[in-house]
């Protein structure tokens, strides 16, 4: 190469190495501030002294002050027989390590830090350190026989102190053969206990934090927060190896009452003994929360229990709320993958059957849990708590779990169906249609022998609720097989197989005056004549005829219900699309709703 092609070399300044010690404080700092718990940070402690200090073993332990005694927390290492990692009780009585008392008196007589001190298995005079303890030789013959018995050359004891207090101590030992630790080790152990001593403090206080931030401030029980991160714990076990999981929610009766008789404090109070019998039933189910989830509402979320074992003591809870001074019980909902409530894969889903197993049960001011998948038999397929829960979740599938681009709902949305503006439970509907024809009567906005008005409020009534397409009154005469339309109403168009399913309805609707032959249509038939049925478009054993009304006005389905009185045989239909509820469980409610229309004074149509 030439002259001229000769560069100088370039000179790259590189930081020096980050001296080894120093890198094991930060090293332990950083370890120690990811722990979650203080076992977890003890453990980090321990296993970056030894390498730090190039020591066999080390360990780490409390002072009990209950108990008067030394325990430890931690082995990690070369373990000598009869040392476990993570001990279930190892201790020793402090008489027998004095040293530690003198801990504090020595931080607070020389200002500084409290210093770590060397032992050797062969002095059991004073401690083979400068760094002796006044006093040191009534209390090294224990730690010397302690190393002799194991098999070890020396120790290293680094006190430690929390908040002011002698909090424990940081032991290291090295085995026979190798050197003794040093003065400029004890020094640095001093500094590793320190730092210990501050990551101890910042864990317990993100502790704390944990504790405040899932614990209900007035009983003690978990809140909210801490059910929400059990619960998708427990479904990734569910999902994972059909763990089963229940969910028992619970509403204090009569709170209100309470606080506006008797004041908030002995509300509270209310509270309080309910939290009580809350825990004692979760004592009951091992594995199991007790939490509070805001103002008078608690659940308890239960794992890997048999579903009858949770309504067991469910039934035991709500009997001993009957018994709490100035309360009225509670009203309970349980749901548990156990029973038949179909795939469960999101906390939403389950929160949303025990809610409305809950809501059911406060409905019918029961003094029993109601269990969501176990009312099925004859008129209650599908299960009516099950499908109240569904059918108020726009995002609930038939697998269990939400259609494409919904995300997990939010906690304040999982009681949709309280006061919602559809439902297909029976109890529900009763209550609804009920009401509307107290109301209706109470008004007297038609003549009490309006016949026809009754009927109508509770087609209307019945049609928003389930939320169907439209709703028909049809009349038949005394003696007359023909049926006739005497009103009808209807919220939105259909579309049929083809393009004329539209067209039929909308002939439908605008001359709605036809007679209808009842002896071509038997179900109808007897339905005026006191019965009720329910038809899906395209089931097994549909009668063809009620199938072909519905198949070319486009409908899903339809539900019918009539009976007789003195004016004549009457029939309501309620007619369903996609988004109508399922109408199966209700049949029987829509038909005792129409047998008290009928029933009282009478009057044909207008």
């Amino acid at each position: 190469m030439s002259e001229a092609t000769m560069t100088e070399p370039v000179h790259v300044s590189v930081p020096p190495a980050l001296d080894p010690r120093l890198q094991a404080v930060v090293e332990l700092a950083q370890d120690m501030a990811a722990a979650l718990t203080p076992l977890d940070a003890v453990r980090a402690a321990a296993v970056r002294a030894t390498t730090a200090l190039g020591a066999t073993m080390a360990a780490v332990s409390v002072w009990d002050r209950e108990s008067g005694r030394l325990r430890v927390l931690v082995n990690h290492g070369d373990l000598a027989p009869g040392e476990e990692e993570l001990p279930a009780d190892e201790s020793y009585p402090v008489a027998d390590f004095p040293e530690i008392v003198t801990y504090l008196e020595e931080h607070w007589t020389t200002g500084r830090l409290p210093r770590a001190w060397v032992q050797t298995a062969e002095n059991i005079e004073a401690p083979h350190s400068v760094h002796a303890h006044p006093g040191a030789g009534a209390f090294c013959q224990q730690r010397a026989v302690g190393l002799r018995r194991r098999g070890r050359e020396c120790c290293l004891v680094a006190p430690i102190v929390l908040h002011g207090q002698a909090w424990g101590e940081l032991y290291l030992a090295r085995t026979v053969g190798l050197p003794v630790f040093t003065d400029a080790d004890a020094d640095y152990a001093t500094l590793l206990a320190a730092q210990i001593s501050a990551g101890l403090a910042q864990t317990e206080r993100l502790a704390d934090l944990r504790r405040l931030a899932f614990t209900d401030p007035l009983t003690g029980l978990a809140n909210r927060r801490a059910v929400d991160a059990r619960l998708e714990s427990a479904l990734q076990a569910h999902n994972r190896d059909n763990t089963v999981v229940s969910l028992v929610v619970c509403d204090v009766n009569g709170l209100k009452r309470v606080n506006d008789q008797l004041g908030h404090e002995v509300g509270d109070r209310l509270l309080e003994r309910f939290a009580h019998q809350l825990s004692l039933a979760a004592a009951k189910l091992p594995g199991s929360l007790a939490a509070r989830l805001g103002g008078d509402e608690f659940c308890l979320l239960v794992e890997g229990q048999k579903a009858d074992e949770v309504v067991v003591v469910a039934e035991e809870l709500c009997a001993r709320a009957l018994a709490l001074a100035d309360g009225e019980g509670v009203a309970c909902g349980v749901a548990s993958t156990g029973d038949s409530i179909g795939p469960v894969t999101t906390s939403d889903r389950l929160f949303r059957l025990a809610d409305a197993a809950q809501y059911r049960a406060k409905a019918a001011r029961a003094a029993h849990p109601v269990v969501a998948g176990r009312s099925h038999g004859p008129g209650f397929t599908p299960d009516p708590t099950v499908l109240l829960a569904d059918s108020a979740d726009p995002h609930h599938r038939a697998d269990g779990g939400r259609r494409p681009g919904q995300g997990r709902a939010h906690f304040g949305d999982r009681r949709r169906f309280r006061g919602a503006a559809h439902s297909a439970d029976p109890g529900q509907l009763l209550a609804v249609v009920l009401a509307s024809l107290d109301q209706h009567g109470a008004v007297r906005v038609h003549h009490p022998a309006d016949t026809l008005s009754r009927l109508v409020t509770v087609a209307e009534t019945a049609a928003r609720l389930l939320d169907a397409v439209g709703w028909w009154v049809s009349y038949v005469p005394p003696g007359s097989q023909l049926m006739r339309t005497a009103q009808h109403a209807v919220y939105r168009m259909t579309s049929g197989p083809t393009s004329s399913g539209a067209e039929t309805q909308r002939a439908q609707i605008e001359a709605p005056d036809a007679v209808f032959d009842l002896g071509y249509y038997p179900l109808t038939r007897r339905a005026v004549r006191g019965g009720a049925f329910a038809l899906r478009s395209g089931a097994a054993g549909n009668d063809p005829a009620e199938e072909a009304m519905m198949v070319v006005s486009g409908y899903k389905g339809m539900l019918a219900a009539g009976g007789g009185n003195a004016a004549g045989g009457w029939l309501v239909e309620l007619f369903a699309d996609e988004s109508t509820l399922p109408f199966g469980q209700v049949t029987a409610a829509l038909r005792a709703l129409v047998a008290v229309a009928l029933s009282g004074p009478t009057s044909p149509p207008p």
